[in-house]
């Protein structure tokens, strides 16, 4: 079992920023990607980006340039630093580590994200 625990969410103003945390423990297995995926109210939930174990991140368009994902392997951790923050980020963003091979597929509770002046 691999648990996943998300931290930094909060409320910000339009133009903020914040950080958010992912800190994954259990039977974590390497290597596993990394993602951050996040439900606005009414909507579905939809990717935001992702990392490899090499440190190599992908963003989707709407957050390239404003958000910067990092992970530090040795502590199991994903940073999700978001910047110049929108209102159309207020969302709950979710963790959640994957790797096929060891068959692991895991979410964490979420955090929530408030964007509002």
């Amino acid at each position: 079992q691999v648990q996943l625990v998300e931290s930094g969410g909060g409320l910000v103003q339009p133009g903020g920023s914040l950080r958010l945390s992912c800190a994954a423990s259990g039977s974590i297995s390497s290597p596993y990607t990394m993602n951050w995926y996040r439900q606005a109210p009414g909507k579905q939930r939809e990717w935001v980006a992702a990392i490899g174990s090499g440190g190599i991140a992908i963003y989707t368009d709407t957050v390239k340039g404003r958000f910067f994902f990092s992970r530090d392997n040795a502590k199991n951790t994903g940073f999700l630093q978001m910047n110049s923050l929108k209102v159309e980020d207020t969302a709950v963003y979710y963790c959640n580590v994957r790797n096929p091979i060891a068959s692991i597929n895991a979410w964490g509770q979420g955090t929530l994200v408030t964007v509002s002046p």
